[in-house]
């Protein structure tokens, strides 16, 4: 029980880092979105945006599933040379692949531009992109090396503030000089340098990158074989309806979908911050043969993922306009139809919790294949069908049906398979109780309230106190809740008042107390 307690301790301890350096990191990527557009018209911004998501589909086919197989076989080995040895592998599988990716975007920039964008300086921005293909997947590689030591420090710094503030520093340059959506193409190349070069150099302080090594490629590549189908296939399921708006409609439709889209994502950055240290502490786990420490593990994480995550839903399903105007500005209110849409696509993804890296941790990742391909199947079947007639609520509606098949899919794969689901009778008691009592209360009262910079954090602040009393009102909270509320008043130096009376007495299944 003391163990799955100091694994659980581990988790939550990185989570708060990483959920401050995720959080940071969020804001500064959609401050990027909110940059680019202010700063541009809508259909200049959706232009950038299809340039991001062809950026984001080729690294992640140039990663060929091996960011998550870097992270997964370093814990398992103790010596250096092994450790140092996956490393090399990673790096011998994707940079080659990177360089063709990068090849082909240069060359083939023209008739990428005919087929997705409107202006002829596309051409040129598509061939920056691609230049900066190698400097992304070698940055990915070293942090998830950086990943399997479980050192959040050093990830949050590079991935959540380096990456993200150095780009989005560089796009407001470049654009006050007016170059209009070559700057964005221009600062994720520069980013993409920086980036690769620091992660590499964390990286060789937690184990010096020259030196005698024993690969790992065989094991590497066969593990991340099946997740080349389910990495791509998940970055897909996310700019598929962005590229097909920019096939099918106009580049003003796709600023507009691409407003709302990173707005709603952003309720996945609690579940984000658990992911850093989730998948090498789940395959350690399930290397041990303590299967119910992982569904412990998961099973908590995921609660509480959905309780810190529902006053952002219940803002954005109830307040679109005004959060659509606050941050963007009123250029874009054309997207508050679909912004409660998506938000219930992320929000009930967040509910899943770390399902995937659960599934992965335990070895099974050709389910995360089966469950991502249908997921996408789904996804162009329903944007082909809708995207030309609705636009941007077709686009929406495809996102969130094909969100909600991956996660029925791999989640019924956890339960049936394996016994692992976080649907306790206190959980379910949670998932159900706060949207049946909470969000008819919130409705009646959106339209006496008005979410404005000055306002919104205490709106935020309100739900969030709201939504642990109903949890309690409920019965939603149970014994291993009090590891959370232990680690929570120990990282910020105070006694969270009333809380501990509505959590039950009793084994905590990770552990009793901290005394233990």
């Amino acid at each position: 029980m003391a163990d799955r307690q100091r694994e659980l301790t581990a988790l939550l301890s990185s989570a708060a880092l990483v959920m401050v350096g995720g959080m940071l990191g969020s804001v500064a990527k959609l401050g990027e979105r909110v940059v680019i557009g202010r700063l541009l018209s809508p259909d200049a911004y959706g232009e950038v945006s299809l340039g991001i998501a062809l950026l984001l589909f080729t690294t992640t086919l140039a990663m060929a599933g091996c960011s998550q197989g870097v992270s997964r076989f370093i814990p398992r080995y103790d010596d250096v040379e092994d450790r140092r040895g996956v490393w090399v592998s990673g790096m011998a599988v994707t940079m080659g692949l990177a360089g063709l990716f990068a090849l082909g975007m240069v060359v083939g920039a023209e008739w990428i531009a005919s087929l997705f964008f409107e202006t002829d300086v596309a051409v040129t921005f598509i061939r920056i992109l691609g230049l900066s293909v190698p400097f992304i997947v070698g940055f990915r590689i070293a942090i998830s090396g950086v990943r399997g030591y479980e050192n959040t420090v050093y990830y949050t710094l590079a991935h959540d503030f380096v990456d993200p503030f150095v780009r989005i520093g560089l796009i407001v340059v470049l654009l006050l000089a007016g170059m209009g959506i070559v700057a964005a193409g221009i600062a994720y190349l520069l980013a993409a340098v920086a980036t690769f070069v620091l992660a590499h150099y964390f990286l060789n302080r937690l184990m010096p990158l020259f030196g005698a090594y024993r690969t790992h490629t065989r094991e590497l590549v066969r593990f991340s074989a099946p997740l080349v189908v389910s990495t791509v296939v998940g970055v897909l399921l996310t700019q598929t309806d962005t590229l097909m708006l920019g096939f099918f409609r106009t580049s003003q439709e796709v600023g507009l979908y691409s407003a709302a889209y990173p707005l709603a994502s952003g309720l996945l950055v609690v579940l984000t911050a658990f992911g850093f240290l989730y998948l090498p502490i789940a395959s350690r786990l399930d290397a041990d043969g303590d299967r119910d420490a992982v569904n412990d593990i998961y099973a908590t994480t995921t609660k509480w993922v959905y309780l810190v995550t529902f006053p952002a839903f219940v803002l954005f399903v109830v307040f679109p306009a005004d959060v659509l105007t606050l941050v963007f500005g009123t250029d874009y209110t054309g997207a508050a139809t679909i912004l409660p849409i998506l938000a219930v696509g992320f929000f009930l993804s967040a509910a899943a919790g770390r399902d995937r890296e659960t599934l992965s941790a335990l070895g099974s990742t050709t389910w995360i294949a089966i469950g991502n391909a249908a997921g996408l199947a789904l996804n162009i079947v329903v944007n082909v069908a809708l995207i030309p007639r609705f636009g941007i609520l077709g686009a929406a509606a495809a996102s969130v049906s094909s969100l909600l098949t991956v996660h029925l899919i791999i989640c019924g794969v956890l339960w049936l398979e394996y016994g692992i689901t976080p649907l306790s009778s206190e959980a379910v008691r949670t998932y159900v109780g706060l949207p049946l009592i909470v969000l008819p209360w919130a409705i009646l009262a959106g339209p006496l309230v008005s979410v404005t910079l000055i306002t919104a954090l205490p709106v935020l602040v309100g739900l969030g106190l709201l939504s642990l009393g109903v949890v309690a009102l409920v019965g939603g909270f149970e014994p291993s809740d009090i590891v959370v509320i232990d680690l929570l008043e120990d990282t910020l130096g105070v006694t969270i008042p009333f809380i501990r009376r509505w959590i039950p007495a009793g084994d905590h299944g990770l552990g009793s107390s901290i005394a233990d």
